[in-house]
């Protein structure tokens, strides 16, 4: 597997965290609940530790009243009320992602469906859950909107028993059978990837640092496919893009003067048009893969083994960091 820009972009922190929480060889499901629960918590301990820094150092750099008078340009204040800014972040999670149905279509082989599909999404092996962001509020900080990239994952469960229906090489399709007696792969680990543009509203402050806020958006799906069936000799293994994504969220901003930490709640949902085009992905990534099938779009081929669908559906609980930019300080606007 490749990361999203096709290079190893965190080749060791896999084997790092194995120091701390080495991986048993067949995990039972509570052993992988309190492993989750164990990196969760050294991650938000390692945050309140930056946090505590950070907050220590802007106590003794308060945040300066810009104005074009005189006599506003002396008085300084800690204010970190909202107000029109830029913020650029970084967040980490958990998420949870619906069983599905999942279809697959190859004209005079495959017309099946199988379900229900699990799948899992180990956000703390790697390549890890995690997102990155860019807001803008405009006016008094009410309203904005946001940049928002999502890397997640899904994984099916292949050794669990699922319903099928339909044909499956060119015969009826079993009642039931095991995932993995008929796929081989069915992942999109490297990733759920997910890029929206949201509307954001801020709501009553609660306290003048706390901030909570929702949002609204909508966008595409990116994922890096690897599906294949265990009667098909080649894999897809490919970035792609496959339909388009919603998502709402709720969530909880505190302010530093400078910084931002936020809790979110987000769900999202996904609808999934893959192409199997039985072809391994360019060693340059995401963009030189787009490229690729979009040029099969223009040509008209229609993929090799044919096209699966299904819609994932997830909540996502994260928590970050974001910095802050432009900030102007609301008692700044009334000279």
């Amino acid at each position: 597997m490749g990361s999203i820009w096709g290079i190893h972009a965190l080749p060791n922190t896999y084997r790092l965290s194995e120091l701390v929480w080495p991986r048993p060889a067949a995990p039972s499901a509570a052993s992988g609940w309190f492993e989750t629960g164990s990196r969760a918590l050294a991650i938000l301990a390692l945050a309140v530790w930056v946090g505590a820094g950070v907050w220590q150092s802007d106590a003794g750099e308060p945040e300066r009243v810009a104005s074009d008078t005189p006599q506003a340009a002396t008085p300084k204040t800690k204010s970190s009320a909202p107000t029109a800014e830029y913020m650029v972040a970084a967040y980490g999670g958990m998420p949870y992602t619906y069983d599905s149905q999942v279809n697959l279509k190859k004209a005079g082989r495959h017309d099946f469906s199988a379900e229900p599909v699990a799948w899992r999404g180990e956000p703390f092996i790697d390549p890890i859950y995690y997102g990155v962001r860019v807001l803008r509020w405009f006016g008094e900080g009410r309203t904005g909107t946001m940049l928002d990239f999502t890397h997640s994952k899904t994984i099916a469960e292949l050794q669990n028993d699922a319903k099928f229906k339909g044909l499956l090489n060119g015969s009826q399709a079993p009642e039931v059978a095991k995932l993995n007696d008929v796929f081989k792969r069915l992942e999109f680990s490297h990733g759920h990837n997910m890029l929206t543009l949201n509307g954001l509203l801020r709501l009553a402050n609660l306290h003048p640092r706390l901030s909570p806020y929702v949002g609204l958006g909508a966008g595409i799906n990116l994922p890096h496919t690897e599906i294949q069936l265990q009667s098909d000799k080649r894999r897809t293994y490919e970035y792609q893009f496959t339909g388009p994504v919603v998502q709402a969220l709720v969530g909880l901003e505190f302010r530093l003067p400078r910084m931002s930490y936020f809790l979110e709640y987000k769900f999202s949902f996904a609808s999934y048009d893959v192409p199997l085009t039985g072809l391994d992905g360019t060693k340059i990534g995401l963009f030189a893969d787009l490229y690729r099938q979009a040029m099969r779009w223009f040509s008209g081929e229609e993929p090799a083994q044919g096209r699966l669908t299904t819609e994932l559906a997830s909540h996502q609980v994260i928590g970050g960091l974001g910095v802050r930019f432009a900030v102007r300080p609301a008692a700044a606007a009334t000279p």
